[in-house]
Order: structure tokens, then sequence, then C-alpha cells
């Protein structure tokens, strides 16, 4: 495997208001000087965490989706944001991972948020995704997803895993962030990758608080970095991937793993 150079952004968003959180992206994605494959942005980049779809929702054509289509082409890297949806009459909490040529894959939330109106008002993912970048095989995630360890499993098969890298993006409350960071060494461990978290910071239209606490993790589950709380962030990191794979070579616990099967219908 070769080396994976990852981006993140941990910052303030501003309250679904759309010009002015691209105006603040375009402004710190140009900070990151150093070439990087992936750069990765908290959930719902463009607006915060809101279920106002009359105000936020956009279409895969829209100003967002056009925004970071233009970032990854300027940067040459992949980035992987998420924002509000509409098809029809449904809408979804769709990640979006841009590559610089212009093509893009997706993932919708499958966990909606049951103590917000989250799943009154969207539809839930019925897929798991793996993105490619780099040669590492990435499975992305959103906020609420990380309490659900099933959905997130990896797994070996005649010497190959599903994935290598596990990407949580989030608007994760400070009131919970015990359980953030707990969880996110715990899917690193149990599934012997390389973790990411990326969080924003500062109080929702809500008013609830968010300290950020963005992690990058290796496959044994130890801390590489450790965003400062409740303030921006922007860091870079190159996970190596000939680490990941002696460490899985001579810890062969995937060769042990249950076999089991989800059912992605309900």
């Amino acid at each position: 495997m070769q080396d994976l150079k990852v981006s993140i952004i941990q910052t303030n968003l501003f309250w679904e208001q759309v010009d002015k959180n691209l105006k603040q992206f375009n402004r710190i994605i140009r900070q990151i000087k150093e070439p990087t494959d992936l750069i990765l942005m908290p959930e719902m980049f463009n607006t915060g965490f809101s279920i106002n779809p009359g105000l936020c929702a956009e279409t895969m054509d829209g100003i967002s989706v056009t925004f970071l289509r233009e970032k990854a082409a300027e940067k040459k890297a992949v980035i992987m944001a998420t924002l509000l949806i509409r098809e029809g009459d449904s809408f979804f909490n769709r990640l979006i991972a841009m590559y610089p040529d212009g093509h893009c894959a997706t993932y919708d939330k499958r966990h909606l948020f049951r103590l917000s109106e989250e799943p009154k008002i969207f539809t839930g993912g019925k897929t798991k995704c793996i993105f490619q970048v780099n040669g590492w095989k990435i499975l992305p995630m959103i906020c609420y997803d990380l309490r659900f360890p099933v959905w997130s499993k990896n797994t070996w098969q005649n010497g190959s895993y599903e994935y290598d890298l596990l990407v949580y993006l989030a608007n994760w409350p400070a009131i919970r962030s015990y359980l953030w960071k707990t969880l996110l060494p715990a899917r690193a461990i149990e599934n012997q990758a390389c973790v990411v978290g990326v969080n924003r910071v500062g109080r929702d239209g809500h008013g609830t608080l968010h300290s950020g606490d963005s992690m990058m993790i290796d496959g044994k589950g130890l801390l590489l970095f450790y965003a400062e709380p409740g303030v921006q962030v922007i860091h870079t990191h190159t996970f190596s991937g000939q680490d990941l794979e002696l460490y899985r070579e001579s810890i062969t616990v995937g060769m042990d793993w249950d076999r089991f099967t989800i059912d992605e219908k309900q």
C-alpha cells in the first residue's frame, strides 16, 4: 500500500448560510499548501446540521456540489463533505466524495438521529459504500453512524480487508464528546483500520455547543493527532500504508472475525 495524505478541517459553521460557509471553506482550503490526497470537512459543511429542507436542500447540480467540484480540481485532491440533498420528494443527508476529474461517489446517512426531527424529514441510506483514494479503500460514515458498530464492521476474505480507512464526518455535540472520543479508537481497534473523525466547533442555530475533538487514529487504535477543542484546526497527516500492512500481518485478528450479513433494507 502507498501512503495516504489526509487533511482535516475543524471549524465553526454559519447556521443555514450557504454563501458564508462556501466563502469560509474557499479561504480555508487555500491554506492547505502541502500536497494532499484527501480533504475532509464536517457534516453539512454548507449549512450546519439543519433539518430545514425548504431553505437548505440542494440538488446534485447545485451551488455546493459545484463548489466541491471546483475545489477538488484546484487542489488535485478528493474532497469529502456532506450536505442536504433533494431528489424528487425525498431528502438525504448525503456524503459526497468529489474527485479531481469531476466525478463523485456518494453515501447517504444510514442512521438518522432520533433526538431530532431527522428521521421524520430525511430518508435513510441503505447501502455501505467503499471509495478508493490512492490505493486505499475508504468507508465513509456520518455522525450518528458512529454509535452502530455492526454497520461499520470490517471484513476479511482471502487475505483482503474490505477497507483500510474509516471516516466519520460529524456535527457531534460537546455534551456527548466523551462518546466521540471513546468510540473512534474503538472502531479502529475492532476493525484493524485507520480512523479519522472530523467534527465542527461552535454553537449551531439551536444553541448546541460543539467542541470539535477531531481525531486521527492508526490501525492499532493509537492516537496520531488530536485537534485542540473549540478552535479552528487545519491539519494534514500522512498515514503509512506499510505500517498498516505490517500490523495486520503480525496481528491476524481479521482471520477470526465472525461472518454475518446485514439487512440493508430496513
